[in-house]
């Protein structure tokens, strides 16, 4: 090993495991269905309107709060930016969710939606959903019902001319390109099933009452169908230029939108955003009213969530935020929670581990580090200053001590990291009341979410399933510890108040879902562990069924109390799974069906 070899892995290694950790969850957890496809974007461009709607300001609330300057907001990004080389990155499905209410021992009666109408003696007695979370919040999609009509919308698509059996690449006519539309079709009874109208515009679709929201490209449309042979357009919200369509759920009445988009430093005027405008009037939000974490979090993305109302198309900004492309939006009945990821303070780690060990250095080197923490500079310049400290022991030392720190340093950095490893990356959860849009507390959790079925409201309390580690064993400086999965509990005050830690040790999750007081955990490597955590004690969830079979499910989903399907993969070839889990002790798979599609 050369002179200043193990020093610099220990150090620089930190880089490196950062990159290694951020691009293997970047790869592997995209490995999952999307069940809510973004529209295409539209490129046109919106003219800003004469006149613009403030937003009122409001209170901070301890780690999370508002900008008080646009150049507060400019010096946030910059820090952000200067600390950006140690996160990891992970492209995580946004969406806006809630809690799963208790099973019905009718089965049908949770697919009624909110908007079905009332069962008439002329009319269907049930109304299918398209497929969303939980019943009672509603989520777009390509086709919605009423039970009287369905509404069905197709994307604009390019038929290409045929020559005998063999497509004519390349050759594109006027005559073979088709706009799409919604169209609007009777269905009751089914003996008259037939077109009744179109809609000139296509993309994902809201129903309130006889009011159809349509999420096309930049726009989205309110149209009134209560007449289906000739809907009008009643308003139209326009997303400004460079917003972006993040989300959207209808629930009590109202359409929760939430947008986002790009930010930098280099940006001359980050703020105010104005994300919207909405019958010809922008939404601006003040740089004093846009929140941050108050830890240096990746900063490249603003949020906003407003509230649509679907009648009139009246839009109000609830609240906005930065973040990082891979925030994680959850919606209950009550609150909005908003989560990001972030990597701990590496030199604190190191620091921390010193302390523990100050055998390993010189008193007088160990106290240089602990004056480092507080200098006024970046982490990168911090990390840099730190290498250098321990090359100067390095070349203080030799062949034979170095040698001999060397293997010491990993033999208890290795121990260090086992016990210590969930330190290495956080999860900051924010809970904003829906009632008035105010941050109520702010909650942290170690590790990571993998998608939006992994965070759950239960009766009060909060219920997230997280990564520790991106699936394998993941380093810190040269030494390795096992990837393990938790499950966390938190109050109403978003304090950790119960927890399950080591499922599934040198494996990821795969797949999460919480039904009532139970929470179903996927994790896998070669098998798939499929746990059943029972969390009807708050205080003391525990886990209290596995069962181990080929394969893995990407995602889980309930039938009743009893049963969970999960669909996944094993070997080359999609799995679709039938769990029994009326005994939590025992789940079985009761039956299983692989198709010949690999994906």
């Amino acid at each position: 090993m050369g002179k200043n070899t193990l020093f610099i892995n220990i150090v620089l290694g930190v880089l490196i495991a950062i990159v290694v950790v951020a691009l293997a969850v970047g790869f592997t957890f995209n490995e999952k269905i999307n069940f809510f496809p973004k529209p295409p974007v539209d490129n046109t461009q919106v003219m800003p309107p004469a006149t613009s709607t403030p937003v009122a300001i409001q209170k901070n609330i301890s780690g999370f709060k508002k900008f008080s300057s646009e150049k507060d907001f400019k010096d946030y990004l910059a820090k952000a930016e200067e600390q950006s080389g140690f996160y990891g990155g992970v492209s995580m499905q946004r969406t806006l969710s809630a809690p799963m209410p208790a099973f019905s021992d009718n089965i049908g009666e949770m697919g009624v939606p909110s908007s079905a109408i009332a069962p008439q003696e002329s009319l269907p007695q049930r109304v299918s959903e398209t497929n969303i979370q939980v019943a009672g919040i509603d989520e777009p999609d390509i086709v919605k019902t009423n039970g009287k009509e369905i509404y069905l919308s197709s994307e604009f698509y390019n038929i290409l001319p045929m020559r005998g059996d063999i497509m004519m690449e390349g050759i594109m006519a006027p005559d073979y390109y088709q706009r799409g539309e919604t169209k609007i079709i009777k269905a009751f009874p089914p003996a008259d099933l037939a077109k009744l109208s179109a809609i000139k515009k296509s993309g994902n679709l809201l129903l309130s009452e006889n009011i159809l929201t349509v999420f096309s490209g930049n726009k989205v449309y309110g149209y009134d169908i209560s007449n289906p042979a000739s809907s009008t357009e009643k308003w139209l919200v326009e997303l400004k230029d460079g917003t972006q369509f993040v989300e959207a759920r209808l629930y009590n009445g109202k359409i929760y939108l939430v947008t986002s988009k790009n930010v930098s430093k280099y940006d001359p005027r980050p703020c105010p955003i104005e994300p919207l405008i909405s019958n010809g009037v922008a939404i601006s939000i003040p740089c004093e009213n846009i929140y941050h974490p108050e830890t240096i979090v990746p900063a490249n993305t603003t949020y906003n969530i407003s509230v649509i109302n679907p009648k009139s198309g009246e839009t109000t900004a609830g609240v906005s935020f930065v973040g990082s492309y891979d925030s994680t939006i959850y919606m209950s009945s009550g609150a909005v929670y908003v989560a990001y990821n972030y990597s701990g303070d590496y030199l604190e780690f190191s620091y921390n581990f010193l302390k523990e060990n100050k055998d390993l250095l010189p008193n007088a080197l160990f106290e240089r580090v602990g004056k480092l923490l507080g200098y006024d500079i970046s982490r990168q310049s911090k990390l840099i200053e730190f290498a250098v400290i321990m090359e100067e022991h390095s070349n203080s030392l030799s062949s034979d001590d170095r040698l001999k720190f060397e293997n010491e340093m990993q033999n208890k950095m290795d121990s260090y990291m086992k016990q210590h490893k969930r330190e290495l990356e956080k999860t900051d959860i924010v809970k904003i009341n829906i009632s008035d849009f105010k941050a109520e507390a702010v909650g942290v959790v170690p590790g990571r979410l993998l998608n939006q079925f992994s965070i759950d409201e239960y009766e009060g309390n909060l219920r997230v399933a997280v990564n520790i580690g991106a699936g394998g064993s993941f380093g810190f400086g040269g030494s390795t510890a096992e990837a393990e999965n938790d499950v966390y509990v938190l109050d109403k005050d978003m304090k950790i108040i119960g927890k399950v830690e080591g499922l599934g040790v040198d494996e990821r999750i795969y797949s999460a879902r919480f039904v009532a007081d139970k929470g179903y955990v996927v994790t896998f490597r070669q098998t798939d562990p499929f746990y059943v955590i029972d969390l009807s004690d708050p205080k003391n969830p525990a886990m209290k069924g596995e069962l181990k079979i080929p394969g893995y499910s990407s995602y889980l989903h309930p039938i009743d109390k009893d049963r969970i399907v999960g669909v996944g993969k094993e070997g080359a070839n999609v799995k679709i799974s039938l769990f029994n889990v009326a005994d939590p002790f025992n789940p079985m798979e009761a039956s299983k069906y692989v198709l010949t599609d690999y994906w």
